[in-house]
């Protein structure tokens, strides 16, 4: 990190903590219906001190494994990003899509692994759509901003490219585009390519649903810190409420030894076909503002997947590229000072800009 972005880092994360000391960050839990005998949880986070008129709502989308509120409202110092978005002003949705967290489980999940991979992209964005239709009538405004981290950004553009009008700003973090045909994690010639045919998901290996336990889930996070010491590059209590809250989000995880959640298998086939260079959406029908983030040292989305995104929005409204140095896929949930600060910059400026009533477009 330079001497400038460090002293932006150091000036936002100040002016956050002020913000704290008198701040009244309220949560409140909804159930949303989608169809029929789907509902979905969603929890709205507010400062009642701070309402910014002319911001739009947030609704922050999980990734295809941890459901939202261990992905972004974690009840500790720095690991909460719909805390930080609500104490600049903007009204946040941290939803679960069907198949995670608190909304409604295929009925699949509660019997054996076994069968084709649940909860496919295309329900998910159905599952988006009823969040937005919810969020735009309670907060009386025309359209909403989404943020999706990983999956939860292919889900978010899958969603804008079919919605153009219902989204104002888009963020996408650490997220695939098929800008390649090789994934060292998820393509060919991993687990998850069938052997019998090649180019095609192992969905009889994988299963329906899979288990998750609570180191699993920081694997990644620990390879990607080049230290020995993670604490130096995350706060311990942040990491530990992620394993922690992402358990406790399945009511079925101490059935398990050790514990673990449960997660639908649909995000994971979708992934491996972008990962393989397959295109599962076109960006040329967005014409939201969008933002496209993307830690340096992450682990799921490549440059390419930055290059081949930035070229086919061709209709967005404004297109920014960031590439945030050093920084991790958990970008989101290390310290400040390791991209966090950073992340939060961009992510706050870009939303608390309208989107432009021409054609212009800027990309860095």
């Amino acid at each position: 990190m330079d001497i400038q972005h460090a002293v932006r880092t150091l000036l936002l994360m100040g002016a956050l903590l002020a913000a704290d000391a008198g701040a009244a960050v309220t949560r409140g839990d909804f159930r949303v219906p989608a169809e029929p005998g789907i509902e979905l949880s969603v929890r709205e986070v507010r400062d009642t001190g701070k309402q910014v008129p002319g911001l739009p709502p947030v609704i922050l989308l999980h990734g295809g494994r941890v459901p939202g509120r261990a992905s972004f409202d974690l009840p500790v110092e720095g690991g909460s990003l719909a805390a930080d978005l609500a104490r600049a002003g903007h009204a946040v949705y941290v939803m679960d899509a069907r198949g995670y967290g608190g909304s409604t489980r295929p009925k699949a999940m509660s019997g054996p692994a076994a069968g084709r991979p649940l909860v496919t992209s295309h329900e998910v964005v159905r599952d988006v759509h009823a969040v937005v239709g919810w969020v735009k009538k309670r907060t009386r405004r025309p359209q909403v901003a989404i943020l999706g981290w990983a999956t939860g950004g292919h889900w978010a553009g899958m969603y804008a490219s079919l919605h153009p009008e219902e989204v104002s700003h888009l963020v996408a973090l650490n997220t695939l585009y098929a800008g390649s045909t090789e994934h060292k994690m998820l393509g060919h010639g991993t687990e998850y390519e069938d052997p019998k045919r090649p180019g095609r998901f192992n969905a009889e290996a994988v299963e329906a649903y899979r288990w998750s336990t609570s180191a699993s889930l920081v694997g990644g996070w620990d390879r990607s810190i080049p230290m020995e010491d993670k604490a130096q590059w995350r706060f311990p209590a942040v990491a530990e409420a992620y394993q922690r809250e992402a358990l406790a989000s399945d009511p079925m995880s101490a059935s398990r030894t050790p514990p673990a959640l449960r997660a639908p298998s649909g995000a994971l086939e979708d992934s491996f076909y972008l990962a393989i260079g397959r295109q599962l959406w076109d960006a040329a029908s967005i014409t939201s503002r969008v933002l496209i983030l993307r830690a340096e040292k992450d682990f799921w989305s490549r440059p390419e997947d930055v290059t081949r995104l930035q070229a086919h929005l061709a209709h967005a409204a404004e297109v920014k590229a960031v590439t945030i140095p050093e920084a991790t896929h958990f970008v989101h949930l290390d310290r400040p000072e390791r991209g966090r600060g950073l992340f939060l910059e961009e992510v706050t400026r870009f939303l608390a800009t309208p989107a432009p009533a021409g054609p212009a477009r800027t990309a860095r």
